[in-house]
């Protein structure tokens, strides 16, 4: 899928341009003929730029979105591009196998089209029902949570996932008002939490209970560990691995993993950050910090 390859090729549809670009290929320093592992495919913008790099480079992408999935395929297949290989489930438990990948990415973020299309309930700008599954067959939500979690439970949560501070007088206030059955509905409430002024700042007064919301459903930060503890050994000697997060709890996580593992070494002492060129064009990319390491020789 090179520019060459195809220069007439129309750009198909869905495409989504994912962040730090730029760093993401500089950081992976790909290889003629190397096996790259995009651990988080989404609707395949690294995947895209990675294979861009050189004609005979393959990639894996793993996603649990199977809607996702179906559109990147169909996309890669309207390019005429075979060299993507699919997997799907959650990218801890992929069954990669020692010295498999020249490199590998992962991109934290939830992509902008799950947070685009209302009825996934990832979002609160639209009214839908309290879902926010990433993998749609298994069976708990944050409708689930919300109406049938106690409130020290909960309270807990929006502590500990969104470091919300008020996260005691939420919790009480949902125990006492649910059930909610809306994003919409439940935003509402929450943002009568807190003083008229604060309410309608930049950044909207549930943005960090929907945040804990998203991560315990999708047990994102335990998949993040599990991943992180297996994925160095799936690099070949010299690869490195790169992972992109959007708030500090993945961070940190990031951060002390690589800077403990037997396997790695650092080479981002301090996170690569967008320029403000492209938190201009995306805003969506401010929060975004990129870490890298390198799988260190045999």
């Amino acid at each position: 899928m090179t520019n060459t390859d195809h220069p007439n090729q129309p750009n198909p549809p869905h495409l989504h341009t994912p962040v730090l670009c730029q760093e993401v290929i500089d950081g992976l320093a790909i290889e003629p003929n190397g096996h790259y592992l995009d651990a988080t495919l989404g609707r395949g913008g690294h995947s895209r730029l990675i294979l861009e790099a050189f004609p005979d480079v393959r990639v894996t992408g793993i996603d649990l979105d199977e809607e996702a999935i179906a559109i990147t395929q169909e996309n890669f297949s309207l390019m005429g591009d075979k060299r993507l290989q699919v997997w799907q489930g959650n990218f801890a438990d992929y069954p990669g196998e020692i010295g498999e990948f020249n490199g590998i990415i992962a991109d934290l973020g939830v992509s902008s089209p799950q947070f685009d299309v209302p009825e996934r309930g990832f979002s609160f700008r639209h009214q839908a029902p309290l879902d926010m599954r990433m993998n749609r067959e298994q069976s708990l939500t944050a409708g689930e949570i919300i109406n049938h979690w106690d409130q020290t439970s909960l309270a807990d949560l929006f502590y500990q996932y969104g470091e919300e501070r008020r996260s005691r007088a939420i919790a009480r206030r949902l125990v006492q008002q649910r059930p909610f059955e809306t994003t919409t509905e439940l935003a509402e409430a929450i943002a009568k939490c807190f003083p008229p002024k604060q309410r309608y700042g930049r950044i909207h007064p549930a943005t960090r209970v929907f945040q804990a919301l998203r991560i315990a459903v999708n047990d994102e930060l335990g998949s993040l560990e599990r991943f992180l503890e297996k994925a160095p050994h799936w690099l070949k000697p010299g690869g490195r691995i790169g992972i992109i997060s959007f708030h500090s709890l993945e961070d940190r996580r990031v951060k002390y993993s690589f800077r403990d593992s037997l396997l790695l070494d650092v080479i981002t002492k301090k996170p690569i950050i967008p320029q403000p060129e492209e938190e201009e064009k995306n805003p969506r990319s401010r929060s975004a910090k990129l870490r890298f390491a390198q799988r260190k020789p045999l």
